[in-house]
């Protein structure tokens, strides 16, 4: 099997020392201050609340299991053995090195060896990856390790296709530019007709 992402680049299993809410929005406080707006202000009250509430939403990943999400397989598919493909998956990301959003779609592709998935598992497990800290690069081989790891699949095909707001928004400051990520394990990676069928699947449904 592939190995994508080392091990010693993989999250521990379990958290130490995580902050409390309270902590968390006292910190949200702190940066509303070295802003130079005042956290006393009405319409700053709630803020850190709100901040800290969202977080939970932008980084809900930490808390999910992609295994678990990919756990159940269904075997009768009629013998189907090839490509199966989701395309456009929304994703919504932060760049681990300022938090700024990554929002752009992926496509996912794997070769079944003896069963399939329910598609949406493989959403979940985009998402999953995406709700987290990340470079695209990372979440990239992330997304295949888990499917390689879960479904043990002939093959995975990952393309993500993204703008990251670091470099939009501060910074260089190029709004149109776009990153792409790709990588292949398995047959995708060795059959060179089988890595251009899903590339031009990918760049048919980015039109």
């Amino acid at each position: 099997m592939d190995a994508v992402t080392p091990d010693s680049a993989r999250l521990p299993d379990t958290e130490t020392g995580r902050p409390s809410r309270h902590e968390a929005e006292e910190a949200v406080r702190t940066l509303i201050a070295w802003a130079g707006d005042d956290p006393a202000r009405e319409g700053l009250l709630d803020t850190p609340k709100r901040v800290a509430k969202a977080w939970e939403e932008w980084f809900s990943g930490y808390g999910a299991d992609p295994a678990a999400a990919l756990g159940k397989t269904f075997e009768d598919v009629q013998g189907y053995d090839d490509m199966v493909m989701l395309t456009n998956i929304d994703v919504e990301s932060h760049c681990e090195h300022h938090l700024a959003p990554i929002m752009g779609v992926a496509h996912v592709a794997y070769l079944p060896s003896a069963a399939v998935v329910g598609i949406s598992k493989i959403a979940r497990v985009v998402e999953i990856f995406a709700k987290r800290m990340q470079t695209q690069e990372t979440m990239t081989a992330q997304i295949a390790d888990a499917l390689m790891e879960a479904m043990q699949p002939r093959g995975v095909a990952i393309l993500i296709d993204a703008k990251h707001q670091c470099m939009t928004t501060r910074g260089v400051h190029h709004p149109n530019v776009s990153t792409i990520t790709s990588t292949f394990t398995g047959e995708f990676k060795t059959d060179a007709n089988l890595r251009d069928r899903f590339m031009r699947l990918a760049e048919n449904a980015r039109l």
